[in-house]
């Protein structure tokens, strides 16, 4: 049987794992957007917005906010999103930052979750999380770094701070 502090470290090693991983994965996300100009300055943004709104999948109460909104500042919000994926992603990775980063990757997630994952009017209670699925885990996982320490192993301001001691 395993000790309460071998549990512990081996727990902290998990949700650090995730953390980083989500973290790599927000890096893969950023980097064709911060490094290449179709979603920021060729119209790639707007074009996955007009998707969602000629596809029906955005919710009903964020379909007036895409259109008067987000859609006459695409360029900027575009800019806003690939930077903020960056962002996010090198906070989860080093491990600085993580419960800011969560917050608004949390944020970030509901936003997506609410303009792309909509299953239609009279679906089941189901369909909406299982429509949702790609965004909401993200979410779960945000929301779990929110409210946890993984920034307590496997990160750089650990690192620093044990060797500034």
């Amino acid at each position: 049987m395993l000790q309460k502090t071998d549990e512990a470290t081996r727990n902290a090693i998990a949700l650090a794992g995730l953390r980083i991983a989500i973290g790599f994965l927000f890096l893969i996300f950023a980097q064709y957007k911060v490094f290449g100009t179709k979603f920021t300055l060729g119209g790639g943004f707007q074009s996955w917005i007009d998707r969602f709104l000629q596809d029906g999948a955005a919710y009903p109460f964020m379909v007036p906010v895409l259109q008067r909104f987000v859609l006459p500042h695409g360029t900027a919000i575009a800019f806003l999103a690939a930077y903020g994926e960056l962002a996010i992603g090198l906070a989860l990775v080093a491990g600085i930052w993580v419960r800011l980063a969560s917050a608004f990757g949390f944020v970030y997630m509901l936003t997506l979750l609410f303009s792309s994952n909509y299953p239609g009017t009279g679906a089941p209670l189901w369909e909406y999380f299982g429509a949702a699925l790609n965004h909401l885990v993200l979410a779960l996982c945000f929301l779990t770094f929110l409210g946890s320490r993984s920034d307590a192993v496997l990160s750089v301001r650990r690192w620093s701070m044990r060797s500034s001691s």
